[in-house]
């Protein structure tokens, strides 16, 4: 009977550690290889964050199919990389951690677009994307010794800058941010795009102060060549530029319109005062107004001023005469639109 007994209890202790062994397999394929996630999603991980603040932010997601196989793998994780990580469907929970240990984190996208007028502006912009901070930033981008290493100056920066959508990692530092830009801007020129600037008579860095005022005065892109050709006409003419964008820019911006005592401000940027181009870019121009000054229209224009439809866009003139009853049309129109209101 004792015996018996025994044999019992036997059986019984083998078939615990059966299930028990059972589980442990099952638990380790699945923490190891079976997808634990559902859908997709962007986990960043912060400086400050600790491995609970991380986990609960990945508890948290609703995204998590089973918890108890994160918290096994998790709470065996010594420490977790900050950056930015996507995480879908294809992860397991030992993947994820792994990820997450090792830093192995995937670039987002840093998109530069709108209107970028001053450094101030421009750091913002990336540092609402990036981890980097906007004040670091903009110090970077304002400090001569950081620029002149990209054979620039202050007055000079938004030639190293194409604005466009790059892929980089989130913790790229303010250095290797400015480092992609510059060597985006290289890759840019073709040799095709430096010889339409040749033929333009203008360096790459002035088709860019040119192209930053042609998008001053424009955003309606199908325009943009014929804005071009005119300011391209002035040049080659011996006449001033008389640029109202560059007069906005002695100003910070900060006009709501420009009278007749703004002209008379002493810049170089002034281009009512001084001939030539102005010496650096009044905004970070787009590549809409770059290709418009390599690639103008070919008319006799020398004047424009807003259409009096108010559409957006400008009639042009090739003679003064022209231009004044233009002008006239346009403020005949604005008055009575004025009165109206």
């Amino acid at each position: 009977m004792k015996k018996r007994v025994w044999v019992i209890v036997l059986v019984a202790v083998m078939a615990l550690l059966a299930v028990w062994g059972g589980m442990a397999l099952y638990h380790a394929w699945y923490d190891r290889k079976a997808p634990n996630f559902k859908g997709s999603m962007e986990l960043y991980v912060y400086p400050w964050m600790d491995l609970e603040e991380v986990t609960d932010s990945l508890m948290a997601s609703g995204n998590v199919l089973k918890a108890n196989s994160l918290k096994r793998v998790m709470k065996d994780v010594k420490s977790v990389e900050v950056g930015h990580y996507r995480i879908d469907s294809t992860c397991s929970s030992m993947y994820v951690s792994r990820m997450l240990h090792k830093g192995w984190q995937t670039p987002v996208n840093l998109t530069l677009s709108g209107a970028i007028r001053t450094p101030g502006v421009l750091a913002r912009k990336i540092g609402a994307q990036m981890l980097a901070d906007s004040a670091e930033i903009a110090s970077f981008a304002m400090c001569e010794d950081s620029i002149s290493a990209y054979g620039v100056d202050r007055r000079q920066l938004f030639t190293m800058i194409i604005p466009d959508t790059y892929q980089m990692l989130w913790t790229a530092s303010v250095r290797e941010i400015f480092d992609r830009f510059a060597k985006e801007k290289d890759a840019w020129w073709t040799a095709e795009r430096l010889e339409s600037a040749r033929k333009q008579g203008l360096t790459p860095r002035e088709v860019s102060v040119l192209a930053s005022i042609v998008d001053g005065e424009t955003r309606y892109v199908p325009e943009q060549p014929a804005i071009a050709a005119v300011y391209l006409n002035r040049l080659n003419t011996g006449m001033k530029l008389q640029a109202d964008p560059t007069v906005a820019y002695c100003f910070d911006y900060k006009l709501n319109r420009i009278l007749k005592s703004h002209l008379l401000v002493d810049s170089p940027y002034n281009t009512y005062m001084y001939y030539g181009l102005p010496p650096g870019p009044i905004s970070c121009p787009p590549k809409s107004a770059l290709e418009a000054v390599l690639h103008p229209d070919s008319h006799n224009y020398l004047f424009f001023c807003a259409d009096p439809s108010f559409n957006g866009q400008h009639r042009f003139a090739a003679t003064y005469a022209e231009h004044l009853s233009n002008a006239r049309a346009f403020q005949k129109a604005l008055t009575e639109r004025q009165r109206g209101k």
